[in-house]
């Protein structure tokens, strides 16, 4: 039977996972910078090795409530850094809290129809530690409209990370 990998989180008390191809690394939340006007979904920027990485909001983008939005819950976050959301562009997804790297029976996953879930976004349900799982495409969970916006707002961040850069 076959197996795959898949990134277990939690958003709002909602289980959601990614394949865990999709994912480079996972990190605490580091401290963003929040240029102004900034839409909602993008919690700011952070500077991973030279290069401005947007982070986004699950709980916004999903219309989830938030529990706590005050600084000590912060501290317990996550990111889960990703190639892109559709692009060759790196981002990072905040999370409340990455759970687990599970391995699962592929048999096991229940396909969700296209339709069912905003941009596809959701490919497949299962069901882990007892509780449903979510199973994202990461190339759905924005829309086209919502790529390209984040794709100029880090060009901007980028831009302004290069302005303090040190010149050897």
């Amino acid at each position: 039977m076959a197996s795959l990998q898949i990134i277990v989180f939690d958003v709002c008390g909602t289980a959601c996972a990614l394949h865990r191809s999709a994912a480079r690394e996972f990190l605490p939340l580091p401290r963003l910078w929040r240029p102004p006007a900034l839409p909602r979904p993008v919690a700011g920027f952070f500077n991973l090795s030279g290069r401005a990485i947007p982070v986004l909001r699950l709980d916004v983008l999903f219309g989830l409530a938030q529990k706590s939005d005050d600084a000590e819950s912060a501290l317990y976050r996550h990111l889960i850094v990703t190639g892109g959301l559709g692009t060759t562009e790196t981002t990072a997804l905040l999370v409340d809290r990455v759970l687990d790297v599970a391995t699962i029976d592929a048999s096991r996953l229940s396909p969700v129809q296209q339709a069912d879930s905003l941009n596809g976004c959701v490919e497949a349900e299962v069901t882990w530690q007892d509780r449903l799982v979510h199973l994202l495409t990461l190339e759905r969970i924005l829309l086209a409209e919502e790529r390209q916006a984040l794709a100029e707002l880090g060009r901007q961040a980028q831009n302004r990370l290069g302005e303090w850069a040190v010149q050897a």
